[in-house]
């Protein structure tokens, strides 16, 4: 197998394992953490000939953490079994990163609800709509994704919306979506159904707390904005 005669072949201090078992993950690079979870290469090229392709095909890590099975599955080298290693890792991460939200107290400003979704929602390359659903407390309660793809009316509509928020006996809601762009200024749907949403939550009693535009390490609130 010529992952082992690849390994074989490097000093023991730069075998991935090895470094990662003296030294701990934190220390590995990317390229070195994705050699070991995919484990084996290909009988035409090494492991790390493997990261190599795949990091370069998707562009980054964010990339391959955004990719499809199908679109895995599409690059040489890697079969339904490593995409399935590599699907299973990001999205373990991804619930690691969402697990913080059972141990959060109270969400006291837009920093706070932006801690629990930033980690996940920037890397996504389609946008998503999300609610953060909180008690009277104001702790978060449950996070529901509502819609994925560009954000209009037709996609977020307030019955199906505040239907799990009533189900939940939620008493406020923070709505959020991301841009995949990277740039989290709102645009004009963005306030439109923002207000629409504000509209309905009034009438049903559920406070509409925020909305929150997650770019790529940024994001804009439209309660600081002055726009809710």
């Amino acid at each position: 197998m010529e992952y082992a005669v690849m390994m074989k072949e490097l000093p023991v201090e730069e075998r991935p394992r090895e470094r990662l078992s003296q030294y701990g993950p934190e220390l590995l690079s990317n390229r070195e953490l994705l050699a070991i979870l995919l484990r084996t290469g290909t009988k035409d090229s090494s492991v790390f000939s493997l990261v190599d392709r795949l990091i370069s095909h998707f562009g980054s890590i964010r990339g391959v953490a955004c990719a499809s099975f199908e679109e895995l599955c599409a690059l040489k080298g890697i079969g339904p079994a490593k995409a399935s290693d590599i699907l299973a890792a990001f999205e373990l991460a991804k619930r690691l990163s969402n697990s913080d939200m059972q141990m959060r107290e109270v969400i006291n400003n837009p920093a706070d609800a932006a801690g629990i979704v930033m980690d996940e929602m920037r890397l996504l390359d389609r946008e998503h709509f999300v609610i953060l659903m909180l008690n009277t407390k104001h702790r978060v309660i449950a996070k529901k994704i509502v819609s994925i793809g560009h954000l209009n009316a037709s996609l977020v509509h307030p019955r199906e919306l505040f239907k799990d928020i009533i189900k939940r006996s939620s008493a406020a809601v923070i709505l959020v979506h991301n841009h995949p762009s990277g740039d989290p200024t709102p645009s004009k749907d963005d306030i439109t159904i923002t207000n629409r949403l504000c509209e309905a939550g009034r009438l049903l009693g559920i406070d509409v707390v925020d909305h929150l535009v997650v770019g790529d390490k940024k994001y804009v609130s439209f309660r600081e904005k002055g726009l809710i």
